[in-house]
């Protein structure tokens, strides 16, 4: 079993930058595959990115291409979500997952493990 914990939300001016860590612990790290998903009130928690155990392979949803950028250290057992020229529409809660099987996967409900979230306001 893993435990994930959040950190590195805040509020930001529309086109700023946030960057957010997921720290692990428990287990190692390397051997899930990580992603980052978000909800805002009222609506479902949606897939944001996602990145392989290795780190050599990354899959991002379509609203944060070119945006956003997820890595990883697994010898730190931390994950990053590298969040740029932020928009309103990006506020939410922002929560790390970790995922057991092999493949990288955007559904939410195959992911084992989650974090508790961390606050991203954007304001206009």
């Amino acid at each position: 079993q893993v435990q994930l914990v959040e950190s590195g939300g805040g509020l930001v001016q529309a086109g700023g930058s946030l960057r957010l860590s997921c720290a692990a612990s428990g287990r190692a790290c390397n051997i899930y595959v990580m992603g980052w998903f978000r909800q805002a009130p009222g609506k479902e928690r949606d897939f944001v990115a996602a990145i392989s155990r290795s780190g050599g392979s990354t899959n991002y949803a379509d609203s944060v291409k070119g945006r956003f950028t997820i890595s990883r250290d697994n010898a730190k057992n931390t994950v990053y979500l590298q969040m740029n020229t932020l928009k309103p529409d990006d506020t939410a809660v922002y929560y790390c997952a970790a995922d057991r099987r092999l493949g990288i996967t955007v559904t939410a409900y195959e992911y084992d493990y989650w974090g508790q979230g961390t606050q991203v306001t954007v304001s206009s």
